[in-house]
């Protein structure tokens, strides 16, 4: 039984959703899942565009049938080689051997490495700026090279106005029969795992992200269809604003993301005692205990805020290790331009914040907010000051 809904009646969404996958790529955990997008235009000419994860590929391939209604398949356009969107090619090619593979030139080479066939014949190879007539439509090609890996591109339709935009403007989440962005309170209810979504998997690249951005603004973009989440139809220029800030490094808002890492609890105390005394001085603060949450949804938080502080007690004689996996996290996303506050707790030797430091330093435009707060074993009254001295300079920072 086929699960299809249109974008326009004559483009069909034919992707799938995935609740029952743990974690996207093997890291990302995804509670409310994930979905797979792939669209088919029905013009003189049949097109569909990309494919989806081997995990969905029945609903697929009766969603093609069903939308396709007897005719043949003419072209599958394919954006991007990850395997949650390629790992059906080579089924598609042998359900429909007809079918003309468009694509650019490093996309042809990595399907030579992925699939064992010969697609020499099947494949139409396109570059920046071609154009392909199927009928009503005309689709050019536009090259987003590491947004997020090398051979991407984005296809627009100049006669609709539709922007195919591979991994680009893509959220976790499954679309629970909803397709388009308005039928769900996006903003409120699903920036978060958009934000999210975006830093942990493209946040990286913000460069060419902008500069892929820079060629589609002048586009007259009326749809925008990416490989996860929802289809744009409305208010799209207020995601592209995001999009904006986020690829800048620029912090979202004005507000404290504090991380901590504790073993007996020690740490955890000076760390609320530290947010207690910045939410008393008018700061908001998004607060996480590194062994309890993922890293991603710290990560997401980092881009979020402008002001971080990192506590971590020290373990065998180094960073406690999940404190050690988000900072190396972080500075392995290129996060920029943030400030940042050291806490450090050691019963006999507390040497983790020069080693914090030392992974965070290489980071562009970062700022130390002064020295790093030392404990041994356990916060004391006599320290107080120097942490209210602290919340003081970062209060008069955000204001």
């Amino acid at each position: 039984m086929h699960c299809t809904r249109k974008v326009l009646e004559d483009l069909i969404w034919v992707g799938a959703d995935d609740r029952r996958l743990a974690c996207f790529e093997g890291v990302y955990g995804v509670p409310d899942g994930v979905s797979y997008n792939s669209y088919l235009m029905i013009d003189e000419k049949t097109v569909l565009f990309d494919t989806v994860d081997k995990a969905v590929s029945q609903n697929f391939f009766e969603n093609i049938a069903f939308a396709l209604d007897g005719r043949t398949l003419d072209y599958l356009v394919i954006t991007h080689m990850e395997p949650d969107h390629a790992a059906t090619v080579k089924n598609l090619v042998l359900r429909y051997p007809g079918v003309k593979i468009i694509c650019n030139a490093k996309i042809k080479t990595m399907l030579a490495q992925f699939f064992e066939m010969n697609l020499e014949d099947n494949t139409v190879v396109v570059k920046e700026g071609d154009s392909i007539s199927v009928g009503r439509h005309e689709l050019s090609f536009v090259m987003a090279p590491m947004v997020h890996w090398p051979e991407v591109m984005m296809v627009f339709d100049k006669t609709d106005g539709i922007l195919f935009s591979a991994d680009a403007f893509g959220t976790f989440g499954a679309l629970n029969g909803r397709l388009f962005s308005d039928e769900t309170d996006f903003f409120n209810e699903n920036l978060d795992e958009a934000r999210r979504y975006y830093t942990n998997i493209v946040g990286k690249y913000g460069p060419q992200v902008q500069a892929a951005l820079k060629k589609v603004m002048p586009l007259n973009i009326k749809f925008v269809c990416p490989l996860h989440g929802f289809v744009w139809r409305k208010d799209f220029e207020k995601y592209l604003e995001k999009y904006l800030l986020w690829s800048s490094y620029a912090p979202e808002e004005k507000s404290v993301m504090l991380a901590y890492a504790s073993v007996y609890g020690h740490t955890e105390n000076a760390a609320n005692i530290m947010a207690k005394l910045l939410v008393e001085r008018g700061v908001r603060v998004r607060m996480y205990d590194t062994s309890v949450t993922p890293a991603s949804y710290i990560v997401s938080d980092a881009f979020r805020c402008s002001h971080l502080i990192f506590a971590s007690t020290t373990y065998n004689a180094g960073v406690f290790v999940t404190m050690e996996n988000l900072l190396r996290d972080i500075a392995a996303h290129n996060l920029q331009g943030r400030k940042i506050a050291i806490l450090e707790n050691g019963s006999w030797a507390p040497t983790c914040g020069k080693l914090m430091r030392d992974i965070l330093t290489p980071l562009k435009n970062t700022e130390f907010i002064g020295e790093n707060i030392t404990i041994r074993s356990s916060a004391k009254d006599s320290q107080l000051a120097e942490m209210e001295a602290l919340a003081d300079a970062i209060a008069a920072d955000i204001r």
